[in-house]
């Protein structure tokens, strides 16, 4: 628990460096546009709103995740990262969408463009830092399993790209004085946004629907299958729930029928201590025990057991596709 409070604590100052270099950064690029006129640089600047919009809301929703449980919140407030990254994800949309419509209609009524090589200057620093930044805050959602800093830090590097690319076409702009180039450059790059934006809508609605993450699902039953004990006879009904950077998993643990409860609650904490050591050790588990019934004697390979009704005959490896199963493990004769 203290260590889960300390990492919200780095993630809340690192989300308001990131709000406050987004301030820094609108302003650097709506400068460049004032002084271009150019959709490119308009293309940028717009994302840059979004940045800070979808920031300040992210910082938000990090102060809140990172309140502690309540009667009304049994499982915290982690959900509201996932409603953080759906509206920055749909920002990004209609920003996108923005910077097409406009750049479309200027490519038949094209907009006059000045002093191009100041505004190459200011867009080119604010994509660097952009990338920089952007970098290190995905770096640390993924550590942490923050889906808001992870999105955050995603929109950011893609906003850097978008930068990158965005200089290419200012520079044969400035290099060629073809300007119907800056509103083809604009819809390119505008839908790169579209779909930036789709991809973070995506994984945040997936977050609120508590999509199965099969990557997690595969790290844990891989762990599993390597320490495995001879009283762990099956694992079923594995679910993983996320809430904000709190994992939640409960599955059914079948052991002999015969151990006391003290001896099955001891199995139940050898999986947890297990999972949190090799996991995250601020995973919360709940996992139901259920006896061993006749079809669990094929698959169960403890040595001594006096009340076994079947001849085992083989070890069944887990795999996802098993553990998520609802149903007991073991092979009819």
């Amino acid at each position: 628990m203290k260590r889960n409070l300390q990492r919200q604590s780095e993630n809340l100052r690192l989300q308001i460096i990131v709000v406050l270099v987004g301030v820094l950064l609108l302003i650097a690029k709506f400068t460049a546009y004032y002084l271009t006129n150019s959709n490119s640089i308009l293309t940028d600047a717009l994302e840059s709103i979004i940045n800070v919009v979808a920031g300040g809301f992210s910082l938000y929703s990090l102060i809140l995740s990172a309140r502690p449980k309540d009667l009304n919140h049994p499982y915290g407030h982690g959900k509201i990262e996932f409603v953080a990254a759906t509206l920055e994800g749909s920002l990004i949309l209609v920003a996108g969408g923005a910077i097409i419509f406009k750049s479309f209609y200027n490519l038949f009524e094209p907009q006059h463009l000045s002093r191009l090589n100041t505004g190459i200057y200011l867009i080119a620093a604010a994509g660097v830092v952009n990338y920089i930044v952007g970098h290190f805050t995905e770096q640390r959602g993924n550590r942490s399993n923050s889906l808001v800093l992870v999105a955050g830090g995603k929109h950011l590097k893609t906003d850097a790209y978008s930068t990158a690319g965005i200089l290419v076409g200012l520079l044969l702009i400035y290099l060629t004085g073809m300007v119907w180039l800056d509103s083809v450059v604009a819809i390119i790059f505008g839908t790169f946004i579209c779909f930036t934006g789709y991809r973070i809508l995506r994984a945040s609605l997936a977050g609120i629907m508590d999509e199965a993450d099969y990557e997690l699902l595969k790290r844990l039953v891989h762990v599993l299958n390597e320490s495995r004990r001879e009283n762990w006879i099956d694992i079923h009904n594995l679910r993983v729930i996320k809430y904000g950077n709190t994992l939640h998993i409960d599955c059914h643990l079948t052991v002999p029928w015969y151990l006391t409860v003290l001896q099955a609650h001891e199995e139940v904490e050898a999986v947890g201590s297990l999972i949190r050591e090799r996991i995250d050790p601020d995973i919360e588990l709940f996992i139901h025990t259920d006896p061993c019934v006749e079809v669990s004697c094929s698959v169960c390979p403890k040595i001594g057991c006096k009340v076994r009704r079947r001849s085992f005959q083989e070890r069944v490896a887990w795999d996802v596709n098993k553990v998520i199963s609802d149903k007991k493990h073991g092979l009819v004769n």
